[in-house]
């Protein structure tokens, strides 16, 4: 079968990351990133035949360095692109899966943007600088929010007046979906079970982190909320805190919202605990030396990630296993034992050795003999980004 070259982009406020997918094939063509866009020092970086490249690009916004990178990519594909599939973060409850883009799918996803402040708008600008330099090429939104669409309404309705949820969309809708649906259906793959007749547990660590509880292929409740503030602890983010912390901020110290908001979201999380660095693998380093603020930040991630998923094994009707990814989930043997050392109740304990040999790559059951399951699975989040936007082609 001849290649099927999908581009993927995403897009962030001052970056591009993308990667050029074939499905057939394990390893993308290329892949890079756009980064400090809008600057003097940006800068495009790609990998094409595990040989690094850099080009300086200085000044470029979004439009320039997106005809830059796609110069890359069509030397890479020797003029053979197929279409082009966009990751947006926020779809509200307009979409369940995938779109092809029109100016319908393009003004429902400018209307959600108060949702994702921080990401619709650099979503819609790789749209608009996609389709200004290929108006004739097939494009797809792929939204991380299109996934939990499937959560019951018990489990994504807040406890506030329904005039909210009505009128101004107030609501649970969580993310990182690309990536919960990806895993959980390899999980089902690895351990010969039919994706539609299974039931998981994932565990999504990386700077952002958040929980799935997947039942046969269906998302039934997941930690992130309105907003990918709610739920773990993460890398500065804080997760979960009492509701009225901003009026008892806004009351002590005389924060104003803004302040609050920032506060949460940028300087909370591992960052905050420890007062060092929002990279686990400088914090794990740091308790080895005997680092306090370090030693708290991974005790507080641990026991907040094994309680939420204790939460979300409400949702399930069995256990057929958990399922760790994203870098810290892929990457961390101590932050996998920790966890699991909290969940002995769900029947859950690690054989060590498989755990300490699953990073970088490495994938596969984790799980004591006797156990319940316990997956290393590796996410590919612009593998089914690139399969999603085939379907809506095909």
């Amino acid at each position: 079968m001849p290649a099927r070259n999908i581009l993927v982009i995403n897009c962030g406020s001052s970056s591009i990351k993308f990667a050029l997918v074939d499905p057939d094939q394990q390893a993308f063509a290329i892949s890079g990133l756009a980064e400090r866009l809008g600057s003097a020092d940006a800068v495009l970086h790609w990998q094409r035949d595990g040989i690094k490249h850099s080009q300086a690009i200085a000044g470029d916004d979004h439009r320039a360095a997106l005809a830059h990178l796609l110069q890359r990519v069509q030397e890479a594909t020797g003029g053979q692109l197929h279409g082009i599939g966009h990751r947006i973060v926020h779809g509200g409850e307009h979409f369940t899966r995938a779109q092809r883009l029109d100016d319908g799918v393009i003004a429902a996803i400018r209307a959600v943007a108060p949702l994702a402040p921080l990401h619709n708008p650099a979503g819609l600008l790789g749209i608009e600088a996609a389709l200004a330099l290929y108006p004739e090429l097939p494009q797809v939104a792929v939204f991380d929010t299109a996934f939990h669409q499937t959560l019951p309404e018990h489990a994504f309705r807040y406890a506030v007046p329904e005039q909210l949820y009505r009128d101004h969309g107030v609501r649970r809708y969580g993310f990182h979906g690309t990536s919960h649906r990806f895993v959980s259906a390899r999980a089902a793959e690895m351990t010969g079970l039919a994706v539609d007749d299974s039931a998981w547990l994932v565990a999504h660590l990386g700077n952002g982190c958040s929980t799935c509880a997947v039942v046969n292929g269906q998302s039934r409740d997941t930690s992130m909320g309105l907003t990918p503030l709610e739920g773990l602890v993460m890398g500065t983010r804080s997760g979960d805190v009492d509701p009225n912390l901003h009026s008892h901020l806004s009351r002590t110290l005389g924060w104003s919202l803004e302040q609050i908001d920032r506060m949460l979201n940028h300087d909370s999380g591992l960052l905050g605990l420890s007062g060092l660095s929002n990279d686990m693998r400088s914090l794990e380093q740091a308790r080895e030396e005997g680092h306090a603020g370090a030693t708290l930040a991974i005790e507080v991630f641990c026991y907040r990630l094994a309680k939420s998923l204790a939460a979300m094994s409400c949702a399930l009707p069995r256990l057929d296993g958990l399922v760790f990814t994203g870098g810290i989930g892929e990457n961390s043997p101590l932050i996998r034992s920790k966890t699991v050392a909290h969940l002995s109740l769900l029947g859950l304990k690690l054989d060590e050795a498989a755990n300490a040999r699953c990073l970088r790559g490495v994938s596969g059951p984790i799980n004591a003999q006797g156990h319940t399951r316990v997956l290393v699975v590796p996410t590919n989040e612009e593998r089914q980004i690139a399969l999603d936007t085939l379907a809506l082609l095909d």
